[in-house]
């Protein structure tokens, strides 16, 4: 009986299929084009123009790159050192904590926030006039357009993916189970470490991989908070708003580093949702 009601199941959803058929071809036809024909162009043209193998090894691009990476793998250290007990936290009592529940909306605020408006509200933070400038300022201490904006810019916006991601993992893991490791002597640091963390390892690898791909492209906030100075605080998207005034080849060589950069950032974070998928009862 059951089989025939899964047999039958299938067979309305196939008919269903089928009669959308059409149109799901053609909007996926849509779609492709309108996504990968800039693509291509951008491929195209980067094989075409003559300067794009010399801007690939050009000083500007290499500071850029430079910058981009070291900036970005800093915040994700912070982010992961910071976002893992807070995620967990969430997990544990989010759901019976009245104040939790509203931080954890408050989280992904981020998410919706337009980067520009983030830059401007550090800048109302941090900057010299704003809430906490005079007394940064009466220290010796100015973040305002220098690298450490570039890494606050960056966590600010990247921090909700890890911390949404992670806190989804910590949720799927049985707290019965760290309950019984506890009652059979186990610390609760050893059973975060050899039980928790391990049984919720594909959510961190997810969150962590779009927080450092949303680090790496992070512009409005930057470009506000930090400036576009060369070497300190220009990364690869501020870097390529200004080659496009000078030297085209050098903006296609970021353009396409940044291409490859979120192409493996997709191809990363495709394997671990296979993986998460297989490795789910």
């Amino acid at each position: 009986m059951r089989m025939m009601f899964l047999s039958a199941g299938n067979g309305n959803r196939g008919a269903a299929l089928g009669a959308l058929a059409p149109a799901g071809v053609a909007a996926t036809v849509i779609y492709v084009l309108f996504i990968g024909l800039p693509i291509l162009a951008l491929l195209v043209r980067a094989g075409q123009e003559e300067g794009f193998l010399a801007g690939l090894t050009g000083p500007l691009v290499l500071q850029a790159l430079r910058l981009t990476v070291v900036t970005s793998v800093i915040s994700l250290v912070i982010v992961v050192v910071v976002g893992t007990p807070f995620a967990l936290l969430l997990a544990r009592q989010g759901s019976t904590s009245r104040l939790l529940r509203v931080i954890d909306t408050f989280v992904e605020l981020p998410i919706v926030l337009p980067p520009i408006v983030a830059g401007v509200a550090m800048l109302m933070a941090f900057g010299r006039n704003g809430l906490l400038g005079p007394a940064l300022a009466s220290v010796g201490v100015a973040i305002p357009f220098t690298t450490v904006a570039v890494i606050f810019a960056q966590i600010f916006v990247a921090a909700p993916f890890y911390i949404r991601a992670a806190r989804i993992g910590f949720t799927g893991v049985d707290p019965a189970y760290e309950e019984v490791s506890q009652t059979l002597g186990v610390s609760p640091w050893q059973t975060f470490w050899r039980l928790t963390l391990p049984m919720a390892r594909p959510s961190l690898l997810t969150g962590a991989t779009l927080a450092w791909a949303r680090a790496v492209s992070e512009f409005g906030a930057t470009i506000m908070f930090a400036g576009n100075l060369t070497g300190r605080t220009q990364t690869m998207p501020l870097a390529i708003m200004t080659t496009m005034e000078s030297s085209l080849g050098a903006a296609l060589a970021l353009a396409i580093l940044m291409l490859a950069i979120s192409a493996l950032s997709l191809a990363l974070l495709s394997f671990l949702l296979r993986r998460r998928a297989k490795a789910s009862p």
